[in-house]
């Protein structure tokens, strides 16, 4: 099978072409050209690479076509941001390609109400990243269910492994969070620490995509959660973090206001985006018609992704090994 993969060189692709490579099918990866996958493998050798701005190509409305010129008979989208972006595709694809499938995120819920959230369930989202997601998976369900183009929608939670910064135990990006934690020294944390964050490996969002296209007739119009089997708390995660360092997390919980005070605006901002949130998704509709399984709990996909921090020099901590950090924590 002829397949397509925009975004082939990002967090997922970097993980998901491989293994479409290795199933037997015909991968072209779309993207800007400006950085290799993540993690090196030789299936790369027999990709096709396109080059394509998606954003300046969308504004001038040429990349659809671009998309519709490679013949692909499954086009998978992990770049799709915008309802305006998806619509033009889709239009496009419609009685050209035989499935679409579209990368969304949990944040197309809102602050939790009820956990596990499932796809029936979930809050209404705000914000506009979350509000365009639950748009585009309500505009691929519609065109599917009226009888036009084949599509899905996966929706995964905050995705980690090697080669990037993953969602740390307060919900931001600061480095400083592992730095304190692998070297026990004191942490605020705002609030309880009970809130709750959803991460998943970025190889089991890469297997939930494989089995969407394996599993068409079954995924046909459908959205599916894929996020790790369970969700870890603040405390957890603060705490697990600290234990592959072979340090106890010391953890003052202190007020939103005087956490914002003590780090900057954009690290707060998105401390509370994560924790207000408090999510913890169901993955049991994709167990249950894609066999979808994942591999990493949340804090093994987290720890391979801190081991790669401090194996490329991102993260500096004397003598990790020799704390415990394993790259492999399986």
């Amino acid at each position: 099978m002829r397949i397509a993969v925009i975004g082939g060189t990002g967090h997922v692709g970097s993980f998901l072409v491989p293994r479409l490579v290795s199933a037997g099918h015909d991968v072209v990866s779309l993207s800007r050209g400006q950085r290799r996958p993540y993690v090196d493998d030789p299936a790369w050798d027999r990709v096709e690479e396109v080059s394509a701005d998606r954003t300046a190509e969308d504004a001038d409305g040429t990349f659809a076509q671009k998309v519709v010129d490679l013949d692909a008979e499954v086009v998978i989208d992990l770049l799709c941001f915008t309802v305006d972006s998806a619509t033009q595709l889709v239009g496009a694809l419609r009685g050209r390609a035989q499935h679409l499938v579209h990368c969304g995120s949990i944040w197309m819920y809102g602050d939790s109400r009820r956990v596990p959230i499932t796809e029936e369930n979930g809050p209404a989202p705000y914000g506009d990243y979350g509000v365009q997601k639950a748009a585009i998976a309500r505009l691929l369900q519609d065109e599917t269910r009226n009888g036009g183009l084949v599509t899905t929608s996966l929706h995964p939670g905050h995705i980690s492994g090697p080669g990037w910064a993953p969602v740390n135990a307060l919900g931001n990006l600061d480095p400083r969070v592992w730095q304190a934690l692998a070297t026990g020294t004191e942490l605020l944390v705002p609030g309880l620490g009970a809130e709750l964050m959803h991460h998943v490996h970025a190889d089991d969002v890469a297997q939930g995509f494989q089995l969407a296209v394996e599993h068409r007739d079954a995924a046909s119009g459908e959205a599916f959660n894929v996020v790790a089997p369970s969700a870890m708390t603040v405390r957890g995660l603060a705490e697990a973090g600290a234990s592959w360092f072979r340090q106890e997390a010391k953890l003052r919980h202190v007020s939103w206001e005087e956490f914002r005070a003590g780090t900057s605006a954009d690290y707060a901002d998105q401390s509370w985006n994560h924790l207000a949130r408090s999510q913890y998704a169901s993955i049991d509709k994709a167990r249950r018609l894609l066999g979808y399984t994942p591999a990493y709990e949340p804090d093994a996909a987290v720890r391979e992704a801190v081991a790669w921090l401090v194996n490329s020099g991102e993260l500096t901590v004397d003598n990790a090994m020799e704390h415990g950090l394993d790259p492999d924590p399986r």
